[in-house]
């Protein structure tokens, strides 16, 4: 395994580390904070193509950057190419940023029951069009896929998606390796990453079940993939992306083959909880100053609380007071509390994190299945919204 910068557009991403956007959490606050542990790529939140068109108040809020932030990176959902091509070329017109992902990854029923999300590779032409049409309008700047493998076990798209997205122009394509149909249940397929890199001749991202720097370095070496894609593993964590620079660091020095070896482990920080309790502080104080009111920002933070605290010992009542918390002050006095020598509670290490649920059946529109060549925009589901 070579582990080595991955390649966007004229920059070189070290690590080749990217932040998944992740609807309500991956903000400018969010990635300031994650952006102040290590390198790598920070994706903000998905944005719809609509939406950005007609300059959604909202919309536009989301699609910000600290000054200092490098590339600005922004993920895109959209299912009409022509539409897509006007929010790809508002983008690059306007500077708004320096990399535009595209999403065919989104399992959520609203998006899929439109044909939207991880149910668009599907209708492969339709597919094809998108990607091609967000590439001619993005004056040079970098396009890149997120997507899965496919709406179910009997519905695979991922090695034909990726092909036609190489074809189009995309500069990588990243898998999120399970279906639609697996949601965030279940075990990520890296064999399936392995297959499309295989396949492709652009740069592959492996995404699933990344918990830990570890976990990272296990996935290059099983898939041969040339980076990761880091979700659900960062919440309550943001110095995940420290020990991800540092196990990257290592493996580029001539430690790769350690990776396979269950016995090495490479520097991980293990935050006591009062270290723990002064990121939480951060946190809710970048949240604050984005919003412009400390009311709104320690509202944001609270969905925060129980990931920050997973395993610790931490009383009932004092949780349940933190999430409930509505200024710095008041955080400030809750912290306070906490027990500040607790070390960290290594029994949570490589377990999920976030939202986990079962599979289920992928909801679509009716007939979606019948012809994959009908490039017929979907009825109703271009959002204007974005969000969560």
């Amino acid at each position: 395994m070579r582990v080595r910068p991955l390649p966007l557009g004229d920059h070189q991403v070290w690590p080749p580390v990217v932040l998944a956007p992740m609807a309500g959490i991956t903000n400018i606050a969010f990635r300031r904070l994650c952006r102040e542990y290590g390198g790598g790529l920070y994706v903000c939140e998905m944005v719809t193509t609509r939406a950005l068109v007609e300059r959604n108040p909202k919309t536009l809020r989301m699609v910000t950057f600290d000054a200092d932030e490098f590339p600005r990176s922004v993920q895109l959902y959209g299912v009409d190419p022509e539409v897509t091509a006007a929010a790809v070329r508002m983008v690059a017109e306007e500077g708004l940023a320096d990399h535009i992902d595209l999403n065919f990854g989104c399992p959520v029923p609203k998006v899929t029951r439109k044909g939207g999300g991880a149910a668009l590779p599907w209708r492969r032409r339709l597919f094809a069009r998108i990607v091609r049409a967000a590439v001619q309008a993005a004056g040079g700047l970098p396009v890149t896929v997120k997507m899965r493998m496919g709406i179910d076990d009997d519905h695979l798209t991922y090695v034909e998606a990726g092909l036609i997205a190489q074809d189009a122009g995309a500069a990588w394509v990243a898998l999120h390796a399970r279906t639609a149909a697996q949601r965030y249940s279940g075990t990520a397929d890296w064999d399936a990453i392995a297959t499309l890199k295989d396949a492709l001749e652009i740069p592959v991202l492996g995404n699933g079940d990344i918990w830990e720097a570890t976990d990272a370095l296990r996935m290059l070496v099983h898939t041969g993939a040339d980076g990761v894609v880091v979700g659900r593993g960062c919440l309550g964590r943001p110095w995940l992306f420290a020990d991800l620079a540092a196990a990257f660091q290592q493996a580029a020095d001539g430690f790769a083959a350690a990776a396979v070896d269950p016995r090495w482990r490479p520097a991980q920080r293990l935050p006591r909880l009062g270290e723990v309790a002064a990121t939480m502080r951060r946190h809710a104080e970048l949240l604050t100053e984005w919003l412009g009111a400390e009311r709104d920002g320690c509202t944001d933070f609270r969905k925060h609380v129980a990931w920050y605290l997973k395993g610790f010992p931490v009383g009932t009542q004092l949780r349940r007071a933190l999430a409930m918390v509505s200024s710095l002050a008041e955080l400030d006095d809750l912290l306070g509390k906490l027990d500040h020598d607790a070390p960290f509670p290594v029994e949570v290490l490589g377990r999920p994190r976030g939202r986990t649920n079962s599979p289920g059946r992928v909801a679509l529109p009716d007939g979606w299945l019948d012809n994959r060549d009908d490039d017929t925009v979907p009825t109703g589901a271009e959002l204007d919204d974005s969000g969560g």
